[in-house]
């Protein structure tokens, strides 16, 4: 059963961060707070972890389009191609944001990535999200959590997430409420900015 961990945007416990860090190490599967909806994930480099996200999903792994949830854009070079100034200077406006870029995929990319020509990146505007990132040393793969609920798309409650995942997952972040619109998808793999998703950030880039 799934440890529920509570924490706090403004401050997150540093122990406690470490805490769920210990559980993506061995590869765990954490659901925590981004800046839009919360997000199912696990370190990126799991591949028993990614796996059993894929399984959850009811996709094949090779077919998962999943964020790679980064803290800043300095290790962006790991796992996207050469960008250009103007791709460069968007993300640089943009982020931290609820926003996922879709870039070039790098030569450097953790094994189960390898064949991925494209990867989407996030940068939250979430202390914890970007904590349990930095504390880790590499990206979370992320997918977001979906409802059943015809209305609502996304579950926003942390006390009900956790009711429905406790024995699908290690951990489950209380982060407080959570929204309920995903992420503006843009794709930027080929130089023009093509807004797959209109999310939660504006598309006036």
């Amino acid at each position: 059963m799934a440890k529920l961990i509570k924490l706090y945007e403004e401050n997150p416990n540093p122990k406690q961060i470490q805490e769920v860090v210990d559980v993506l190490r061995k590869g765990g599967l954490v659901i925590y707070p981004t800046d839009t909806v919360y997000g199912l994930g696990c370190d990126i480099t799991k591949s028993k972890a990614l796996e059993k996200i894929a399984r959850i999903k009811g996709i094949k792994l090779d077919k998962a389009n999943w964020s790679f949830i980064c803290a800043d854009l300095s290790n962006l070079s790991d796992y996207v191609r050469q960008i250009d100034n103007r791709t460069f200077k968007i993300l640089k406006r943009t982020l931290p944001g609820p926003y996922t870029f879709i870039l070039p995929g790098g030569n450097d990319l953790p094994k189960d990535f390898k064949k991925k020509k494209t990867v989407g990146i996030r940068i939250p505007d979430n202390n914890i999200a970007r904590a349990l990132v930095t504390a880790l040393g590499n990206p979370i793969v992320s997918t977001s959590i979906h409802d059943e609920d015809d209305v609502l798309e996304y579950t926003t409650d942390p006390e009900l997430i956790y009711e429905k995942w406790q024995n699908l997952v290690d951990v489950v972040v209380d982060g407080g409420y959570g929204g309920n619109v995903g992420s503006t998808v843009i794709d930027l793999s080929e130089g023009e900015p093509i807004v797959l998703r209109e999310g939660k950030g504006s598309i006036e880039l």
